[in-house]
């Protein structure tokens, strides 16, 4: 099948390797000409653990091309996905502007009997705002009498995870009422569906707020965790033991339950306040998703509330190893990232931070550029030489067992601050760290105090 994607980010650029993978003819396309030479040329825009050699062995078999020219991509696609961003306006809502565009350029070389698919995260009511745009546009043009199908199908992929996502999906959500659009996509889809039935079709408006539901529901658990954290610390509990017991719950479940310092990333902060807006618009109050988005907000501090305590509000001058950029693991992403709010308020403290992560160090470069308060590590080692505490804010992998006797040796106290909660609080302080984590009582080094 000829497919088209117009917009190569993250979900456009996954979803159409993973096409690709399966014998489609992906032609994927994108304004911005820079980025398409890379691609051609070898280069991802993103990281994510997989992409490369699926990109590379599709764009070399010839099955994944990428360009420029978009009306050259409605002419060649069966299917067209729409897979541009939706950027937050101002006042939460999701920019359409790059869906609306797309639309048009669409009703502009319709060649009709095609299906056009809304992949972007979008807003309850954009199909049919694309369908009257391109509808329009067929009008005016004297084209009225083209036939096409306007269908939602939202992605469910998860930044370093995503290949996986896209390859193994555990439900395709199709919202049409259209047969011949239904059809059309559970051809699409069925290298994805051998192994049970995942593809789930309703209706276009349904599927759009499905969406926007599954990454609420997802904040919302992180952000009741986090509040149940805090009240761990207040009553003397471990929030640790805590998720362990009600983890153990089936009807609640491990995922997402884990406490630490706040969800970042392009999809959840965006995607809480979009229907936050959107709920607005419908006289409906959102009470309890503005309570997660503004629990959020304030978990993104705690780390620095927790420093600040620590060291009695003196912290100029002071220096920190911090480890950990991105917004999670496994991702360069560093959107809405909680060591970014870490950071920013070191730095109006007056301290110095040595950071290192293993993807995120070019965005952070990106994002900050050179200042004197601030050194990109080489390595996780170099980031700790001379500081006054080692501070976890990603929960990387390669951070989960370090070597406690250099961390020792290279810190100027044993003293870390885990964001992430990776660490045994009484194996920490028999090694003579001081260990403060989240929802989980501090524990002291049992050889000195360290709070000077």
């Amino acid at each position: 099948m000829n497919v088209s994607v117009f917009g190569i980010g993250y979900v456009g650029l996954v979803q159409g390797a993973a096409l690709a993978e399966v014998g489609h003819n992906v032609l994927c396309v994108d304004v911005d000409a820079a980025k398409v030479q890379a691609l051609n040329d070898g280069s991802l825009p993103i990281y994510e653990p997989g992409l490369k050699s699926l990109v590379r062995d599709n764009h070399h078999s010839g099955r994944l091309q990428f360009g420029s020219d978009l009306a050259a991509a409605v002419r060649h696609g069966d299917v067209l996905l729409i897979a541009v961003g939706t950027p937050p306006d101002e006042d939460g809502s999701a920019d359409l502007k790059h869906v609306l565009s797309v639309a048009r350029t669409i009703g502009e070389h319709l060649r009709g009997e095609q299906i056009i698919v809304d992949k972007s995260t979008v807003p309850v009511g954009t199909a049919d705002r694309v369908r009257e745009c391109i509808s329009a546009i067929l009008g005016e043009s004297g084209r009225g009498a083209l036939t096409f199908d306007v269908v939602s199908n939202p992605e469910f992929l998860k930044e370093g995870c995503a290949v996986d996502d896209c390859m193994r999906p555990d439900r395709i959500i199709i919202g049409t009422d259209s047969p011949r659009a239904e059809a059309l996509m559970r051809e699409l889809y069925e290298p994805f569906n051998r192994n049970r039935e995942k593809i789930i079709v309703m209706d276009v408006r349904s599927a759009e707020l499905t969406k926007y539901a599954a990454n609420c529901m997802l904040a919302t658990k992180i952000s009741f965790m986090n509040e149940m954290a805090g009240l761990a610390e207040k009553l003397g509990a471990d929030i640790e033991m805590v998720r362990h017991g009600i983890g153990s719950d089936p009807r609640i479940g491990y995922q997402f339950i884990y406490p630490g310092i706040g969800y970042g990333g392009s999809c959840f902060p965006k995607d809480v306040r979009a229907l936050i807006h959107a709920a607005h618009g419908v006289d409906i109050d959102a009470r309890l998703l503005r309570a997660v988005e503004s629990r959020n907000n304030e978990q993104k501090s705690t780390l620095f509330h927790k420093i600040a305590e620590h060291f009695n509000g003196a912290l100029e001058g002071k220096t920190f190893a911090l480890w950990g950029l991105s917004f999670k693991p496994n991702t360069d992403d560093m959107r809405e990232a909680p060591s970014r709010v870490l950071m920013e308020a070191l730095w109006r403290a007056g301290a110095s931070v040595q950071a290192f992560d293993p993807k995120a160090m070019e965005q952070a470069q990106q994002l900050y550029g050179p200042r004197d308060d601030l050194t990109l590590a080489g390595t996780k080692e170099a980031a700790l030489k001379n500081a006054d505490a080692l501070v976890i804010v990603t929960e990387w992998q390669a951070f989960r067992a370090p070597d406690f006797e250099l961390l020792a040796r290279q810190l100027k106290n044993p003293l870390i601050f885990d964001g992430r909660n990776l660490f045994d609080p009484q194996r920490l302080s028999a090694r003579g760290f001081t260990y403060i984590s989240v929802g989980r009582p501090t524990c002291a080094a049992e050889a000195q105090d360290l709070a000077s």
